[in-house]
């Protein structure tokens, strides 16, 4: 069972005033086909009453898959039945776990994280990797002066982390537990908790809303340029058009301050493209190529699959009023070193590789 919080009655002003396609107006939705059937005739979705492809509905990033692949699994792009059911069996002792009241830190460590039922574990999928290319479900290397500036951050200790090994600084976190942003492209993946993910159209624009720190991109969709290099922001700046049933979104504009799957802050060079395709009434293909030439050697790509959850509610969080952790964290390891004992954190508590798929 899923353990939400941070709940509010509050709702996204700019999306409520953003019009909605009634589900009367819209055709009625066909099965999906399956098997050789899917290949030979792709769904068609719906359409809004002013003739786009309909994409609304809430699509929460609750895929249990991870952003790359073991060393041992290059070149497999989906666990094979044996190893499915491995993974399954994990989650079946996770779920036993998380009906735990509270799990003690091991070997008497610090720990700044919630207990395991907090956390909502997704049922694993028999995708081996989100990345998809290289063929092999790896991010590609850093460029030199990706490495560099890798190396440079923390005096040599790389990026803050959501779960930092030590905490000896506000520098140790990330944005994320610093409730600045997940930024693009985190904002759309799984996470911790609170995957929510909503689609909201209007003439002329597509609303994205993120519910893990309430980020809402507003894109629109009539061909107007990007704004001037000089506005940057976390999230970027997106600009959509459609591609047949695809809605393409092309992001730049980034300020240079975000990362993607471990690679410490990426240029003010990155460019993301996103591509939404529904696949069936209750599918959404999310297909995306990130390229940075002063981050990695080449582009990548990833595909998520979303499941649309029409009784899934996008609650406000409230990560700045409520974010005492950063500040307990800092105070709790200072008075452990008044008293001599170790401040290393125990962060593994939320670790979803097994044993034997470790690089």
């Amino acid at each position: 069972m899923s353990h939400r919080f941070f709940l509010s009655i509050g709702a996204a002003a700019l999306c409520a005033a953003l019009p909605v396609a009634a589900q009367t107006n819209s055709p009625a939705a066909k099965p999906a086909a399956t098997g050789a059937q899917a290949q030979k005739k792709p769904y068609t979705p719906p359409k809004t009453p002013w003739g786009d492809p309909d994409l609304q509905g809430e699509w929460p990033a609750d895929s249990n898959i991870p952003m790359q692949r073991p060393l041992s699994m290059a070149e497999k792009g989906a666990l094979s039945p044996e190893e499915l059911a491995q993974r399954e069996e994990q989650f079946r002792k996770q779920a036993e776990q998380d009906n735990e009241e509270f799990v003690p830190p091991k070997g008497g460590s610090s720990s700044i994280n919630p207990p395991g039922y907090w956390v909502e574990h997704s049922k694993p999928n028999a995708q081996a990797s989100l990345v998809v290319d290289p063929p092999d479900g790896r991010i590609p290397a850093l460029t030199p002066e990706g490495q560099k500036r890798l190396k440079e951050l923390r005096g040599g200790l790389g990026p803050g982390s959501h779960f930092p090994s030590v905490v000896n600084s506000w520098e140790d976190f990330d944005i994320y537990s610093r409730c600045i942003s997940r930024g693009l492209l985190s904002s759309m993946l799984p996470t911790l908790y609170n995957f929510g993910n909503q689609i909201v159209q209007g003439p002329g624009y597509v609303a994205i809303r993120n519910e893990m720190i309430h980020e809402t991109r507003v894109i629109p969709t009539d061909g107007r340029p990007h704004v001037g290099s000089n506005i940057r922001s976390y999230m970027g700046d997106s600009r959509g058009h459609w591609e047949g049933n695809t809605f393409v979104v092309e992001t730049t504009n980034f300020n240079g301050k975000i990362g993607i799957g471990g690679s410490g802050p990426t240029t003010d060079a990155l460019m993301i493209v996103e591509r939404f395709t529904r696949t069936a009434p209750d599918e959404l293909s999310y297909d995306v190529t990130i390229s940075d030439p002063g981050t990695w050697v080449k582009p990548w790509k990833i595909h998520m699959p979303y499941k649309l959850d029409p009784h899934y509610v996008v609650y406000e969080y409230a990560c700045h009023e409520g974010n005492y952790m950063m500040l307990n964290a800092l105070k709790g390891a200072r008075l452990r070193e008044k008293e001599g004992l170790d401040t290393k954190v125990d962060s593994d508590n939320h670790v979803r590789q097994l044993p034997a798929e470790k690089p």
